[in-house]
């Protein structure tokens, strides 16, 4: 398969990575649209200052980086980042903005919290993570403290809180489907990500259980035929593991390919649904 090298900078270092062309393809379909159907985009057309603080944007043709509030010109969809925090963008090697100055120390950014609960399954312990919008994670873990961080990686600056009886319940219903899957259990789903990740996913929950689908198949099931790398990528960043069944997508000579949570566990996940 054709491929490039391409270089980037990071600390002064530079560094060579091997690209083949469909994740090109991938990347220059939906550079700009993506960046636009991105609910932070949204932030920085509106100039929101409510959104000052819960993450930074960097503008490649400047090399800077700034609030989500600034009120400089513009800039292009297809030339911005999104950072979570002021450190990841200058760690990108982006300086910041001279106008909004992102690097002040005065910012509270907004908290949005996220309520959760840890349960035990056959699979090993699971953490269901609850937003205001819906069930936003569940993860395996080997234990408490690993869920609790991994949780806090994948939403960085959040407050995570100690689930009532309600995030109980709820993490009851999603273990008896792990254990018992058939139709989906009925609980909304906050499902955080860009555009395209969003419609691989919705595919995803549209492979029932005890099938499976090659990644090429759910490329072509999202009208996008040569980009089944990207969507095994999109896989990788699912936060919801069985609720979006990431486990029921195999490789094109129906092997195993790799799984977040683990080969074995998706090996088991699969063999109890057949």
């Amino acid at each position: 398969m054709a491929s490039i090298i391409s270089r980037w900078i990071d600390g002064g270092r530079e560094h060579k990575k091997e690209i083949d062309m469909e994740t090109i393809a991938a990347i220059e379909t939906y550079g700009g649209v993506v960046t636009e159907q991105d609910p932070r985009w949204r932030a920085i057309v509106m100039r929101d200052k409510s959104a000052d603080g819960t993450f930074y944007y960097s503008v490649r043709t400047t090399g800077v980086y700034c609030l989500p509030s600034c009120a400089s010109r513009l800039a292009n969809p297809k030339n911005v980042s999104f950072h979570p925090t002021r450190e990841a963008a200058e760690r990108a090697g982006f300086r910041p903005c001279k106008r909004c100055k992102p690097d002040r120390n005065d910012l509270q950014p907004a908290t949005d919290v996220i309520r959760f609960a840890v349960s035990q399954s056959s699979y090993g312990p699971l953490l269901v993570g609850q937003s205001r919008k819906g069930v936003c994670a569940m993860l395996f873990g080997s234990d408490r403290d690993t869920l609790l961080h991994d949780l806090q990686e994948r939403f960085p600056g959040v407050m995570l809180v100690d689930g009532d009886d309600k995030v109980k319940a709820l993490a009851a219903r999603v273990v008896a489907y792990v254990e018992s899957p058939g139709d989906s259990p009925d609980v909304p789903l906050d499902m955080r990500g860009t555009e395209f990740q969003r419609k691989v996913w919705q595919a995803l929950r549209e492979i029932p259980a005890g099938s499976t689908a090659s990644y090429t198949d759910v490329a072509k099931c999202i009208g996008l035929p040569k980009a089944a790398r990207a969507v095994a990528q999109a896989c990788a960043a699912n936060n919801l593991a069985v609720l979006i069944p990431c486990h029921r997508v195999l490789r094109s000579d129906g092997a195993l390919s790799g799984y977040r949570w683990g080969v074995e566990r998706k090996r088991a996940l699969l063999d109890r649904e057949s």
